[in-house]
């Protein structure tokens, strides 16, 4: 499949039709609002609830990260 994406996107648009999944909406008991960070030695902490993928960067580590209590939107 090709996808119409915006030029400054800046990754392939052509994908693989397994790779297309059908949208589903959040699960309805997941929390809507993020709970507020730990401090801990005056840096705000928060918890981690799963480590989605990882890729280098001019030689160091990204992490996609899913966050504990948080939407799926919300990955980093």
């Amino acid at each position: 499949m090709e996808l119409e994406l915006l030029a400054s996107m800046k990754i392939h648009s052509v994908i693989n039709v397994s790779r297309i999944v059908l949208y589903q909406e959040q699960v309805e008991e997941q929390k809507k609002f993020p709970p507020l960070p730990v401090e801990i030695d005056k840096e705000n902490k928060y918890k981690v609830e799963k480590i989605l993928n990882r890729r280098d960067v001019r030689g160091k580590p990204n992490y996609l990260v899913r966050w504990k209590e948080y939407m799926a939107k919300e990955d980093t």
